[in-house]
């Protein structure tokens, strides 16, 4: 589950799954869907791995979120699949999705940034929440 919540001129993502693994997936999932409007139409032709490893769960959280966004601007790749494997504080993915075409996707906003402001992850039961703030 993914949901978005009003945050003054900010735009808050909160995402829920049974497990870590899915927690992520979800997320980048999530961020996507803040950035095209038509995000279910994107199509999987390029796959790429991603190996992060962090201090906290927090900053893992943080510094995969901010990774995806770093290729969506950087190599104008917009994304529609992640495999994610977390163990301990490391993450494994593989993503994929397609090149931008602005002729094909229809954008809504522009996430700047993500932040730590108001970032939680937390395991609640036998599910597991995450709410982060993305600066639009």
């Amino acid at each position: 589950m993914v949901e978005t919540f009003e945050h003054t001129a900010d735009l808050g993502l909160r995402v829920c799954a049974a497990s870590l693994d899915e927690l992520f997936a979800e997320a980048g999932r999530g961020l996507f869907s803040f950035v095209v409007e038509n995000a279910g139409e994107i199509q999987p032709r390029i796959t790429q791995f991603i190996n992060l490893k962090a201090d906290t769960l927090d900053d893992l959280f943080f510094d995969w979120l901010s990774e995806l966004l770093y290729r969506f601007d950087a190599q104008q790749l917009v994304l529609c699949r992640f495999d994610v494997q977390v163990s301990g504080l490391s993450l494994v993915a593989k993503v994929a999705g397609e090149p931008v075409d602005r002729a094909r996707h229809r954008f809504l906003r522009e996430v700047k940034s993500i932040t730590y402001h108001g970032l939680v992850i937390r395991q609640s039961g036998q599910h597991w929440e995450a709410e982060v703030i993305v600066d639009i």
